[in-house]
């Protein structure tokens, strides 16, 4: 329809700050409103015009853009460089029972290392599995090469060697009660990476795990770097399901991590520990909080007992597994993992479970966490308890 331009259609161009006036085909264009336009400023061009492209940005750009409008002081934090993957030549499993087959499972499913090796003092067992799993090669794809045996020579070369060989918890046992039994395991498993893969990093998996630990240290003669305990990572697990059931949410949306000793020790830490970003108060009362811790120190029997007979194996698997993709590359940021201490939290000459950062030469170091002074004697205690189980 043809539109007629007045004065007052000019007037309400100067007030949005034009300087130009568009006059579409058709438009009657009054003689006072040519007045107006030369008056102020403002030239009447026949049209249509040729509108400029909008500007368009990714995203992320707009975003960056539209916080800066809202605080010109933001500034966008750097963008972290990426990290690159690293893949294991080989990795040695000393046990290829319950867990030392699970975690050989997930490795090899995820195709993070070349050759795997598995090694049990049960005829057959750990050749039999490593069939199994090259056979299973032909649906994964995979290009893990396994070979199973009872020589603990097979561990020649390793990069990573995991150690889950020993006796199982039965009923009515604490891990306590291992100690003397499975410190010969440990004894044979250490002289043989020391002489056939002295650069390997050590993962103890078995019970009584810390005390394990400084049995691997005392008997290999590795620096404390590259023997580390798999122990925080199952009990924060565990402490981050019983959070997660307690508050009705999924675990994803619980950050919780659990110190100290793999046993009655165990120390978790519920003033660092969030669900859906906020403290625990804000979804569960102190007696709940005290119940999940309970059931992270208790998780570990709870299936000794149902089971009647060997431990638990699926969980400590993925427990591993974590430690394996933080020293390769595929996490990052500090991991709970048992280590010698050397000072640190207050601490010397004893292996316990602490915040770590990990790499492919192990142990990189240790994070001190803000601890409540009740945590901290939690830690202390735990410390105090294994040297006096080694007689340390």
């Amino acid at each position: 329809m043809a539109r007629v331009v007045g004065s007052d259609l000019i007037e309400e161009a100067r007030q949005r700050g034009r300087i130009v006036f568009e006059l579409l085909p058709g438009d009657i264009v009054t003689d006072v409103a040519r007045e107006t336009a030369a008056r102020i400023g403002i030239r009447l061009v026949e049209g249509p015009l040729e509108k400029p492209a909008p500007v368009r940005s990714d995203g992320a750009t707009a975003l960056r853009r539209g916080l800066h409008r809202r605080s010109p002081k933001w500034v966008a934090p750097s963008r972290a460089a990426p990290t690159r993957v690293r893949r294991f030549s080989k990795i040695a499993f000393v046990g290829a029972g319950g867990v030392g087959g699970n975690v050989a499972h997930l490795v090899a499913s995820a195709d993070m290392a070349d050759e795997l090796a598995l090694i049990d003092i049960a005829p057959g067992l750990a050749a039999a599995t490593a069939l199994d799993l090259n056979h299973a090669s032909g649906i994964t794809g995979t290009r893990a090469r396994c070979t199973g045996g009872e020589d603990l020579a097979l561990v020649a070369g390793a990069d990573v060697v995991v150690v889950t060989a020993g006796r199982a918890r039965g009923p009515g046992m604490t891990r306590a009660d291992l100690i003397g039994v499975n410190a010969r395991v440990i004894h044979q498993a250490a002289e043989a990476i020391r002489s056939a893969a002295p650069r390997a990093i050590v993962i103890v998996v078995t019970n009584p795990l810390d005390e394990m630990t400084v049995e691997m240290l005392r008997a290999s003669g590795l620096p404390r770097a590259q023997v580390l305990g798999m122990a925080g990572t199952l009990d924060s697990s565990r402490f981050r399901h019983a959070l997660a059931r307690a508050a009705a949410v999924a675990p994803a949306d619980v950050q919780a991590i659990t110190l100290g000793s793999h046993g009655d020790e165990m120390a978790p830490i519920p003033s660092l520990a969030r669900i859906r970003g906020r403290a625990l108060d804000r979804f569960l009362s102190d007696d709940q909080i005290a119940a999940c811790v309970q059931d992270a120190v208790t998780g570990g029997g709870q299936v000794v007992a149902l089971k009647k007979s060997g431990s638990a194996t699926i969980a400590p698997a993925h427990a591993t597994m974590e430690l394996l993709d933080h020293m390769r590359g595929a996490r990052t940021g500090p991991v709970p993992v048992s280590v010698m201490l050397d000072g640190e939290y207050g601490i010397s000459g004893v292996v316990l479970g602490v915040p770590a950062h990990l790499g492919a030469t192990g142990l990189i170091g240790v994070e001190e966490l803000r601890l409540t002074p009740a945590e901290r004697a939690a830690l202390q205690a735990a410390a105090e308890a294994i040297r006096t189980r080694l007689g340390l």
